[in-house]
């Protein structure tokens, strides 16, 4: 029996030694170097375009230049000042002039626009002191190919409509309405700091998996990869040639929906942190 007991040892010693010895890395041994972190505020659009598939009645608008909600706003940027960003971006397209229109603002332009751009970036810009605002926004990769073959994507878009009758869309569409209704009667940093949780940020992602995703055996998913994903992606690249540097703190102001994206894309990067805006 001991030289059966024996046997097994002698057998197990290769395999007790090699487990001793090996040991996968921790990629922090790797990525050493200090990140730019980045604080994603994901907002809705207080002058409501009313662009996305899901609208919002004139009944249930916030109105963003009233009293209360400029005192309301005015508590929302102290709070994000905690963060102290050194660089601000904005959801606009190069034409827009972000910070040729910043200037403006600091002698007094632009006070009663609405658009979060303004009463969210132009403001902590101003208050911050930074002379530059960035327009990070840009088109899908699917505006590409239309230009290359309309024929062949107008067929491949056929139905994405967002008018599903997927019962898992339906109960995201219902959650939507009731969450777009709150602005006008909650307090925004509240608010902000629901719309910018773990747990909405996979709601609102996870809606896009929905509906529409299911066309055809891979059709919707192909639509999203090169529309909504790409725009995301594509954004993420335009925030990588901001030049960042270790030191740098970025706040970027998108609709709500780019934020649950940027997110996984941000956290998942090693050359930035991803902070919590619940955190601050």
């Amino acid at each position: 029996m001991e030289i059966k007991h024996s046997l097994i040892l002698i057998l197990l010693i290769p395999f007790l030694t090699y487990s001793q010895e090996v040991k996968f890395p921790s990629p922090s041994e790797y990525f050493t170097e200090p990140e730019s972190e980045v604080l994603v505020l994901g907002t809705i659009h207080f002058n409501y375009p009313n662009l996305d598939a899901i609208k919002t009645s004139k009944e249930d608008q916030l109105d963003v230049l009233s009293e209360k909600k400029q005192q309301e706003i005015t508590e929302l940027i102290n709070y994000i000042k905690k963060f102290q960003p050194t660089k601000i971006a904005i959801e606009a397209r190069n034409n827009f002039k972000a910070t040729e229109k910043l200037r403006r603002y600091k002698k007094g332009d632009y006070r009663n626009e609405r658009s979060e751009r303004y009463q969210l970036g132009m403001r902590l810009a101003t208050e911050l002191n930074l002379d530059t605002l960035y327009s990070i926004d840009t088109d899908p990769m699917i505006a590409d190919l239309a230009k290359i073959d309309s024929t062949y994507i107008a067929k491949l878009a056929r139905d994405y409509d967002f008018k599903s009758n997927d019962s898992l869309h339906q109960i995201s569409t219902e959650y939507f309405k009731a969450i777009n209704k709150l602005p006008a009667k909650m307090n925004l940093l509240e608010y902000f700091k629901k719309l910018n949780s773990r747990e909405h940020h996979q709601y609102v992602l996870g809606s896009y998996l929905t509906g529409d995703f299911k066309l055809g055996e891979d059709r919707g998913a192909d639509v999203l990869s090169v529309w909504w994903y790409n725009r995301n992606l594509r954004l993420f690249r335009k925030l990588q040639e901001m030049n960042t540097e270790n030191n740098d703190r970025v706040l970027i102001i998108f609709g709500i929906d780019h934020a649950a994206i940027l997110r996984h894309l941000i956290e998942s990067s090693p050359q930035f942190k991803f902070i919590e805006f619940n955190s601050l």
